[in-house]
Parts: structure tokens; sequence; C-alpha cells
């Protein structure tokens, strides 16, 4: 029997995407659709390449619309997601796709977020090495609640995790920029994102370690090193309308060499179905992975400044949102891992 599931917050850029894998995914079926200023909608006015759901109506985000759910999909702007998954049912699966449930460190939220701290959910990312050994995919069998990563969190993770978790990575130096799409950040409208606005034309923007997916990053890749790490991270906005391109630098250890940074990431992504770790020469591009749950990496070594150059592409909304949602939403139901995420995918 078919696993019944509701969209909240399905208005949206991670709605729609959340909607079109769920249309592709054999063991779902789609309940309940809810949004906030857009509810009595159709989905037709918002997605209108959604077709197997067009004439689906958006209902108000409550917990009477929200119940009698095996799965709940939470696409809700950052600090309203715990509003609603606290009168959920503990028996649902309820997967968070903002960042409320994220971070382990409360305070760090409260920093970043200025709101107080929900709590910590199981973090949705299969692929992350550990420190402690195995894989963040151990953690995620069987549970009820999950945070699932942000985007640009992703890309950078699945890029620097192995290098460190081999001790081949320092991690007290870390540069990230990252070329980022204008759906990277959400629907709603900003002058500054507007097409008139980007074509054409590239703007840094969460500048000087203020970026709130800092200590997300720096949490996962101190989980992957078991040390403290730090990251200067920063975005920018290019005129794409999805994906992430990620260039991340760092200085290596004494015990670094690149044949064992290959090896590293080889016993690391080898068997991984969604990490692709590219030839050497090959550089990873973001039209390569339009609209498919997978991470394209490349290793490369500056010997004049003894700095490795780890480049990740990713799609924002699929391997960065809706498509980690759904490998994680596999794994704590107990079916195949891959279920309705296409391995060889064309662009939605």
């Amino acid at each position: 029997m078919a696993f019944k599931v509701a969209v909240a917050g399905a208005s949206g850029y991670v709605g729609g995407e959340l909607l079109r894998l769920i249309a592709l995914h054999p063991e779902l079926e789609l309940g309940v659709v809810t949004a906030n200023t857009n509810a009595g909608q159709k989905l037709s006015a918002l997605h209108p390449h959604l077709h197997s759901f067009a004439d689906r109506v958006l209902l108000e985000t409550t917990k009477e619309n929200l119940s009698g759910h095996d799965v709940v999909f939470l696409a809700l702007p950052h600090a309203t997601s715990a509003e609603v998954a606290a009168y959920l049912s503990p028996e649902t699966l309820v997967l968070d796709c903002g960042a409320d449930f994220r971070l382990d460190d409360a305070a760090a939220w409260e920093k970043f977020y200025g709101t107080k701290h929900a709590g910590t959910w199981s973090y949705g990312m299969p692929e992350l090495t550990l420190a402690s050994g195995g894989k963040q995919r151990g953690n995620l069998r069987d549970v009820k609640r999950v945070a699932v990563p942000g985007c640009n969190v992703t890309a950078i993770t699945l890029a620097l995790a192995p290098g460190l978790t081999a001790g081949l990575i320092d991690p007290l130096d870390i540069v990230s920029i990252l070329s980022v799409g204008t759906s990277g950040a959400g629907r709603s409208l900003k002058a500054d994102l507007l097409a008139s606005e980007v074509q054409g034309s590239a703007r840094a923007y969460g500048v000087g370690g203020i970026h709130r997916h800092t200590p997300e990053i720096e949490q996962n890749l101190g989980k992957a090193s078991g040390l403290d790490v730090k990251v200067s991270f920063t975005p920018v906005l290019v005129p794409m309308s999805r994906g992430i391109l990620a260039v991340n630098t760092a200085k290596v250890t004494s015990s670094f060499s690149f044949d064992k940074l290959v090896v590293a990431y080889q016993d690391a992504y080898g068997d991984e179905v969604f990490v692709q770790v590219l030839p050497q020469g090959q550089l990873p591009n973001t039209s390569s992975v339009l609209g498919v749950n997978t991470a394209q990496i490349s290793l490369s070594f500056d010997e004049s400044v003894k700095r490795v150059v780890i480049v990740s592409a990713i799609d924002n909304l699929v391997k960065g949102t809706a498509g980690a949602a759904l490998q994680s939403m596999n794994l704590a139901l107990g079916l195949p891992e891959v279920t309705g995420l296409a391995i060889d995918g064309v662009a939605p």
C-alpha cells in the first residue's frame, strides 16, 4: 500500500520540486497540499508543469488538514516549521526542508536566526562521512523526524567531508565560493532577485561570515573530522534559475598526498549512487546535474600554494533540497534508497 504524503508550503519552489518528485515515486500517494497566502488557488496556477496535480487546490496549513498522513514535508520559511511540527503526530514521518532543526548548538541558532532554538532532528545527508565511523545514513533508518540540509551546505559538505575524515585537509583554513542560481533564494519577491536585476550580472551576498548556512557547514565538517572547523563561505548570485557550483579550497596537512586524497574519495563515494567523483581533468558543471539528485565532484591540487581545489555541482532544488528529502524519506520508511529518484534524469 502506498504511503500518503502531504506537502506544507507547496506553492514555493521547494514545494513544487517535492511535488514533481512525488509524482514520480511509485510508493507515494499525494494527500493534502497547503500554503499560506496562496491558499485557495489551484496548483496549476503556480506550478503549471505539474500536470498530474493540476486541479489540486491549496488548503490552509492547519493541524486538521495535515493530520492523517504517513509523511509530511515542510517546505516553509525558516523559524515557522517548528510551529507546524509541534502539532503533528509523533507517528508521522516529518521532513523539514527549512533550517529549524538542523543545528545542534542552540547559541549558534539564536545568533544566526534570532529566534529560540526549536531542537535538533536527525540530519538528512546519508552520504556524510563521520569521524566516528560510517556515514550519516546509519542515523536515518526508522526515524520519524528529519532535518533536510541546506543547499549551499550540501554542495560544500559533500565536497570536503571525505578529505577531512581522512585527515588530509586542514580544518582551520577552508574557503568556499559558490555560484548560486536565483531559486536558491526562494520564491517570494525581492527587488534584487528580479530578472532585470540579475540578468547579465553577478552579486555576492551574505559576505563576511554572516550567511545562515555557515554554522551548519562547520557543524557537518566538524562531524566529518572530529575537530573544530572554520569555513569562509561566500555565495554569489548568478543569472541562472537553478544550480550551485562550489569552488572549495583548503590547505593540506602534513600527511597529505594527492594519491591519498583520490583514494579517500574513492573509498567514500565509490559505491554511492548520487555522488560522482569525476575523472582527473574533468570538471563539474551545473547543467550536468540539472533536475537530478546527483552531486558531481572534482579533485585538484595547487602545488604552488599547497591547497586542494575541490569543485562540486548540484541542483539546489533536487540534491540540495527536495531530492535529499525523498532520499532520507526512503531510508526512514525502509524503502530502497534510490526509489523514485532517477539516476539518469532529465531537466524538469
